[in-house]
């Protein structure tokens, strides 16, 4: 678990610590989502209720005490008086469970459900971290895009002016000044595109954490993309058999089948309580047999105990039927291993992939400047054309617009890696804020 924590970026947490909050950085708006989102929300009111449900449970195994009050108006005819008499009632009664196995398999389980609502919040925290932070890099995205969209539009917006400048002197066809202008509307509706894109992507980041007009905190650039540490994907396996939210409720879920089948087998077993009670009687104007007023009172110990002897047959069919859903609860969990199992790599290698990718298009952003540097003096100097300059242009911020997308991508990567293997926590939210620029 430690050594999974250890990103080349751990050095970076005591400066994310230590500087001062951004209301638009990636932590605080995963806690401004707390507070708001009703998803979240829910998993934590259904913890409390566990909690509570659980303290049911132990109820079984505590003391019981009862206060009873009554009041009766009698008559009694007969051919010579007519005798009517009240009588007033109270008594106490208490009992103390010494023997009862069912009632401890039903505390137990309360134990276990509680466990398995953490599990259910600690799921749903790690999927909200990961909601914001797609919101969060969705925003920059969308905002990269506007950008590199906006730049190449100044770029044709040029090539456009010179193709006309050009065009006026005789120096080139009507043709160039006519693939600018058709490569600029393009741009100008790419534009008015990526404008509406950004707003939409602002709309959702705002609507999870409950804020207007949030303003994420850019990526610093130039950045060294990080690879996940350990360097094996079987490593995160096993740390996500452990950690993983989703196979600890599963594991949760087969001692709780395992418990019930415990209460089962206590159908066939004896029950043994300790009794006590104490009573008194007010009977104003006699009883039915006696004359005058009296008052009796009556107190008692004692042990119950109780065996069931036949229940038709009910008990051992109930065991057999928590045999089952206990063998169906152990094959829920392996199935939810080998589910996270391949969740997990399929993370870990998408990361690995995405890291390559970054480095290629690094490579393919040079390569494209270069291109288009190339382009444009052939075109001072006659030995290229409008259209070749303006392909360069474009497949330049392609690239751009796909590096930047590649890099977020990646660092998303990483916290869904760690989501996959269940240890994903605030702390690498944190880590992440450090790669932003306030």
């Amino acid at each position: 678990m430690n050594v999974l924590r250890l990103l080349p970026l751990a050095g970076l947490i005591g400066a994310v610590l230590a500087a001062p909050a951004h209301a638009e950085g990636l932590l605080d708006l995963y806690q401004a989502a707390q507070a708001y989102d009703a998803t979240w929300q829910s998993a934590r009111y259904n913890y409390d209720a566990t909690v509570f449900r659980s303290a049911q449970a132990r109820a079984g195994l505590l003391p019981q005490a009862a206060l009873t009050a009554g009041l009766t108006r009698s008559t009694l005819e007969n051919t010579s008086v007519d005798h009517g008499f009240t009588t007033q009632q109270a008594a106490i009664s208490a009992s103390q469970p010494l023997y009862r196995p069912a009632n401890v398999a039903t505390y137990r389980q309360g134990e276990r459900l509680v466990e398995l609502a953490q599990s259910q919040l600690t799921a749903s925290s790690q999927d909200l971290m990961i909601r914001v932070s797609q919101a969060y890099f969705d925003v920059l995205a969308a905002q990269d895009t506007l950008a590199f969209i906006g730049a190449q539009k100044a770029a044709t917006a040029e090539q456009l002016a010179s193709a006309k400048r050009n065009f006026e002197v005789g120096t080139s066809t009507i043709t160039d000044t006519r693939e600018a202008q058709a490569r600029y509307d393009l741009v100008l509706a790419q534009e008015i595109a990526a404008d509406n894109d950004l707003r939409v992507k602002r709309i959702a980041l705002d609507t999870l954490v409950g804020k207007d007009n949030t303003q994420p905190n850019p990526l610093a650039t130039p950045i060294e993309v990080p690879a996940p540490q350990p360097a094996n994907p079987e490593a995160w396996v096993a740390a996500g058999d452990e950690a993983n939210p989703a196979i600890q409720q599963a594991r949760r879920a087969v001692e709780i089948a395992e418990l019930e089948t415990e209460k089962a087998r206590a159908g066939n077993k004896p029950t043994v309580d300790l009794t006590t009670s104490y009573g008194l009687n007010n009977n104003l104007g006699g009883t039915t047999t006696t004359l005058g007023d009296t008052r009796p009172r009556s107190g008692s110990v004692g042990i119950a105990f109780n065996l069931p002897l036949f229940t038709g047959f009910a008990t051992q069919n109930r065991i057999r039927e928590t045999l089952s859903l206990q063998d169906k609860a152990r094959a829920d969990l392996e199935a939810t291993r080998r589910q996270v199992a391949q969740a997990v790599r399929t993370a870990y290698f998408g990361v690995a992939s995405g890291q390559g990718q970054v480095r290629a298009l690094e490579a393919a952003e040079a390569s494209s400047q270069s291109a288009l540097d190339a382009n444009r003096l052939g075109y001072q100097v006659g030995v290229r054309i409008n259209i070749d300059v303006l392909n360069a242009q474009s497949q330049l911020y392609q690239t751009k617009r796909d590096l930047a997308q590649a890099r977020y991508n990646v660092l998303l990567g990483h916290l869904k890696l760690r989501q996959a293997n269940g240890t994903l926590q605030a702390e690498d939210l944190a880590r992440l804020n450090a790669l932003l620029t306030p």
